[in-house]
């Protein structure tokens, strides 16, 4: 996590108000779509609706059987198809670098990964 908020720093000069709590609590499952998410002061958007990932967006990853924390990682870049993301501690078989497919449903954009809850944004 020191990963991302030092990168939210030094990138945009964001300080979250909120800096404590597992990865995956930085996603407000109580949230609507599109709100601001007042712990990190970011926007939040939920994996599978109408806002598609961008840039510079903090992803974040619920906990797994191998991982009760969850994860977080920032988009690096976007296409039509994919996203590619950058994170630190991506566990034994991870990269620091990874693509995962991007999948367009009419109006809603899915990062198809089943363990993403969302993206947060300034």
């Amino acid at each position: 996590m020191e990963f991302v908020k030092r990168y939210y720093y030094l990138h945009y000069h964001h300080r979250m108000p909120d800096t404590y709590g597992h990865a995956k609590a930085f996603f407000d499952k109580k949230l609507s779509n599109g709100s601001l998410n007042t712990a990190r002061a970011l926007f939040q958007y939920t994996n599978g609706d109408h806002v598609k990932p961008q840039k510079g967006d903090l992803l974040v990853f619920d906990s797994y059987i191998l991982n009760p924390y969850g994860h977080v990682a920032i988009v690096s870049r976007v296409t039509d198809s994919n996203i590619e993301i950058i994170q630190q501690n991506p566990g034994p078989w991870g990269k620091s670098r990874a693509c995962i497919e991007l999948q367009r449903n009419g109006k809603s954009w899915q990062i198809k990964n089943n363990r993403i809850l969302g993206w947060l944004r300034k």
